[in-house]
């Protein structure tokens, strides 16, 4: 009789620990929990130099690689996280109106807006109204969107700001679709998160 309630006594610790165990399996973190957790901040032109030298990196010399690395001049301040999307615009781009109305080419635009998906790229397009006032902006993605009718349109009209995705921005330009001669400006929406809580670059396509 006393070994029952000791054999009992032995035997529930270890069933406590299997199932926490168990519970500790199940809690592992996942990728989406760590960046849920991490504060966005501000690009840096380091930021981008380091995602080009390891995306070309595997197939190219280090002679090659430096070729690749843009100047400090050819970046501008990035968003500090407090302007809205507008106000950031007027002030990388002081003198928008001007270059609005001196931009006169057919299958280019002043300024290319890349994010990662059609539903941003409108919310982009909404929220920088106050900043693009009367200038023509063309959506640059592929969702009901076919390529030859965005095409169509940068051969026949005059467009100002492209805002759109980087699949189909590529494709427009190698297809002969857009010609980037007449870009002043390119801004990468770096900080924006998906669903999958990835940034535009952490997407293996892009």
């Amino acid at each position: 009789c006393v070994l029952q309630p000791t054999e009992c006594f032995l035997s529930q610790p270890e069933e406590k620990q299997e199932s926490t165990v168990k519970a500790k399996r199940r809690k592992k973190k996942k990728i989406s929990d760590v960046l849920q957790k991490s504060a966005p901040k501000p690009g840096v032109p380091a930021d981008l130099q380091n995602l080009l030298a390891q995306h070309f990196g595997e197939n190219h010399s280090v002679i090659e690689i430096d070729e690749l690395k843009l100047s400090d001049s050819c970046f501008l301040p990035a968003n500090d996280l407090t302007h809205s999307f507008s106000s950031y615009l007027k002030e990388i781009c002081p003198k928008w109106a001007k270059l609005r109305r001196n931009h006169k080419e057919k299958k280019s635009v002043v300024m290319l807006v890349l994010c990662s998906s059609a539903l941003r790229s409108l919310e982009l397009i909404k929220s920088m109204t106050a900043f693009k006032g009367d200038c023509r902006v063309l959506k640059l993605f592929a969702k009901h969107i076919k390529i030859k009718e965005q095409m169509n349109m940068l051969e026949n009209g005059v467009f100002h700001i492209g805002v759109g995705t980087p699949g189909r921005v590529k494709a427009l330009v190698e297809q002969d679709g857009l010609c980037l001669n007449s870009t002043k400006y390119m801004i990468l929406d770096w900080n924006w998160r998906d669903q999958k809580l990835r940034r535009m670059m952490d997407i293996p396509e892009v």
